[in-house]
């Protein structure tokens, strides 16, 4: 076969006209006969239990065929997921809690119903306040996802006192919501005792194995779909409530079910970024070089699930010094659980490390770039082995450059324009670059096509359309040969896109299901069998086998602000970020991962909050016009650029994740632009105009 260069090409999306032309099916759009509308009801009371549930107003309503609560409910197996034990129990652990279900003919009459449905309880007690100050904080047995909690090096407290500049420090981030164009959203139907869901989920494999646990099925008698998902941002992986009360009230009713959360329904139920409050110490020497790190971090957790965010783990990996340590401590609060969110504990463990660095460089006197080059490294200071590829200085150099920052007057307020103050920043960023096993068939047909097959989920990243161009060249033929299919437990199993692991698993496994259907067809000597040739390859093995190093991408961003100095209002003029990312598949898809992430940054930077109110246990902002996510009006220039990155200890296709390096570091790169600007330093986001009045 005639080797081609698909690899590198920056084709376009292979579902981009589906999409636009709404040819693209999502979870709620399937057609289905005789569907019908699910509708929750939330508690309205943060802890305690439900003492009556009436029904009648709701039952009354035309349409309505069933309302489901702890009473009525079919029974599910208990133990599987906490998270999902919802209609089995009168216990409220928090305010939001799902509690019924209404299911009617239409969407309007389950809505309607869900309105008049009314719950009487027996409220107690509640704590829903995070602080530092909590005596009932405790240390978790491992950080997400299987860390250790606490990593101490070296004499931390002798180094510290012994630094000639110290600087002790408090940062603080607030909740953030998961916010997909596609909210939470399922459609379940029941066949024979067989169930086939249609789900937004970023990995199907783990919603089958987890619905079959939780009606007690063979996994063989599920089948989850989800060849289209409108995003997620780690809040969509795993099997989330919504799934599985759809497929309890197609149960029910003995009918298909389609549930979608409203979007005020998704801030709670379905997870969010817990609030942290961070405190890192650094001890360098005048030249900026660090002796000592003290990153502490608090997050919450609920009274259902224990998940403990590693906020301080960015901070044992990115910079050298011989003195380091990183704890984490939870309250355990009467809220929602906190899940997975862009780059899990990166992102507010990178607002505070870097902040301080900035800090740090005043302090010193040393340009920002500069210390970091000068506590750069190529050993991982926690394991004490080389990095298998570390390209932070080039993203640094290269970013620098571009940007123009050599231009720069170090002194905070140095340039204003009228009533704007202008300022510039920077800062380092690495996300983990991790593989998971999988699995994926490849054929041949005797009309010269392929089709390869893998349950990869692609939530808007491009996914298939990379892993076409990965099999296109490991086949050898051209890729308009070459078939993909992905997002269905029917096709070879393949884990969650999640991690920043998803090509980096799944072309492995194409990789190698490709190279045996060529051996295979090399064996025949071209020729192919009428019906077809078939073969499997699996990763497991080798996945299994693959030596713990210390893998990493990295990153450098730059922001430059623009403040009104009457008003305190901040506009980010550009955003540039230089990334190292191992081998790029796909250049247009990767700068749109890249730039995606770094918009999120910026809108955690200067506009995303959820605001809790203690008193009610509740977000006040639980909607997108409240909850303000940065839209086309906030963002500006956005340029992402990357630096060769070759590493021959990651996988075949040499790839590194890039779905959330793009977002690690960039907050603190609009944070340190504002002080630049300012003058004023902002230690808790996001940069409010209230924070900025002196300025």
């Amino acid at each position: 076969m005639n080797a081609t260069v698909a690899v590198g090409r920056p084709d376009t999306r292979l579902e981009g006209a589906d999409k636009v032309t709404g040819a693209a099916r999502y979870a709620v759009e399937y057609p289905v006969r005789n569907v019908a509308y699910a509708q929750v009801v939330q508690s309205t009371v943060v802890r305690g239990e439900i003492t009556a549930v009436h029904t009648d107003a709701a039952l009354a309503v035309g349409g309505v065929l069933a309302v489901l609560h702890h009473g009525n409910a079919p029974r599910v197996a208990a133990g599987v997921d906490a998270e999902l034990y919802r209609l089995q129990e009168p216990t409220v652990h928090y305010r939001g809690q799902i509690v019924a279900v209404v299911v009617a003919e239409s969407s309007e009459a389950a809505r309607e119903a869900a309105r008049l449905v009314r719950l009487d309880y027996d409220e107690q007690p509640y704590r829903t306040e995070l602080s530092a100050q909590d005596p009932e904080l405790y240390q978790p047995a491992h950080i997400n996802p299987s860390l250790p909690t606490d990593v101490v090096a070296g004499d931390v407290d002798a180094g510290f006192a012994a630094a000639e500049i110290q600087l002790d420090l408090l940062y603080r981030t607030p909740s953030y919501h998961n916010s997909p164009l596609e909210p939470h959203a399922s459609t379940a139907q029941w066949h024979d005792g067989h169930l086939l869901v249609h789900d937004s989920d970023q990995g199907s494999a783990s919603v089958r194995d987890i619905l079959a646990r939780l009606f007690e099925l063979p996994p063989e008698a599920v089948r989850v779909v989800n060849t289209h998902v409108g995003g997620g941002f780690g809040g969509k992986q795993y099997c989330k409530v919504q799934t599985a009360l759809a497929a309890l009230a197609a149960r029910q009713v003995d009918r298909p079910v389609r549930l979608a959360l409203t979007r005020q329904q998704m801030f709670g139920p379905v997870g969010y970024r817990t609030p942290t409050i961070q405190r890192v110490r650094l001890g360098a020497d005048r030249d900026g070089r660090i002796t000592t790190v003290v990153h502490d971090s608090v997050t919450q957790t609920s009274t259902v699930t224990e998940f403990a965010e590693q906020v301080a783990v960015y901070t044992r990996n990115m910079y050298a010094a011989a003195n380091r340590r990183t704890t984490h401590r939870l309250a355990r609060l009467d809220v929602p659980t906190p899940f997975w969110m862009r780059a899990p504990g990166h992102t507010p463990g990178s607002f505070a490390l870097e902040s301080a660095l900035d800090e740090l460089a005043l302090a010193c006197q040393v340009d920002p770039v500069e210390l970091r080059l000068r506590n750069d490294t190529m050993i991982d200071p926690e394991s004490g082995k080389p990095f298998t590829s570390r390209n932070l200085a080039a993203c640094l150099h290269d970013g620098a450059r571009r940007f123009g920052w050599a231009d720069r007057n170090p002194t905070p307020r140095s340039e204003q324009g009228g009533r704007w103050l202008y300022g510039t920043g920077m800062a380092g960023s690495c996300y983990p670059a991790r593989a998971r096993p999988a699995t994926a068939s490849a054929a041949g047909y005797a009309d010269g096509t392929f089709e390869v097959r893998i349950n990869a989920a692609d939530i808007g990243t491009g996914a298939r359309t990379a892993l076409w161009q990965v099999a296109a060249d490991t086949l050898g033929v051209p890729s308009e040969r070459v078939r993909i299919q992905v997002g269905d437990t029917a096709l070879p199993r393949a884990e969650l896109a999640g991690g920043s692991t998803g090509l980096a698993s799944w072309s492995w496994a194409v990789v190698r299901a490709c190279e045996r259907l060529c051996d295979r067809l090399a064996e025949l000597r071209g020729g192919v069998p009428a019906e077809g040739l078939l073969v499997e390859a699996s990763t497991h093995e080798e996945v299994a086998a693959q030596a713990t190093l210390p893998r990493y991408a990295y990153g450098a961003q730059f922001a430059e602000v623009r403040v009104d100095g009457e008003t305190g209002e901040v506009r980010v003029r550009r955003l540039l970020g230089v990334f190292a990312v191992g081998r790029v598949v796909n250049p247009t898809t990767l700068r749109s991962q890249l730039i995606g992430g770094m918009t999120m940054g910026l809108s955690m930077a200067l506009h995303e909050a959820g605001l809790f109110d203690v008193r009610y246990g509740t977000w006040a902002n639980h909607d997108l016009a409240s909850y303000h996510v940065s839209s086309n009006a906030d963002v500006p220039a956005v340029e992402a650029y990357w630096v060769p990155d070759e590493d021959a200890q990651l996988n075949p296709v040499g790839v590194k994740g890039a779905g959330e390096i793009g977002i690690v570091g960039t907050a603190a790169a609009i944070a340190n632009a504002v002080h630049h600007a300012t003058g004023v330093r902002v230690r808790e986001l996001p940069i409010t105009l209230d924070k900025l009045l002196d300025t």
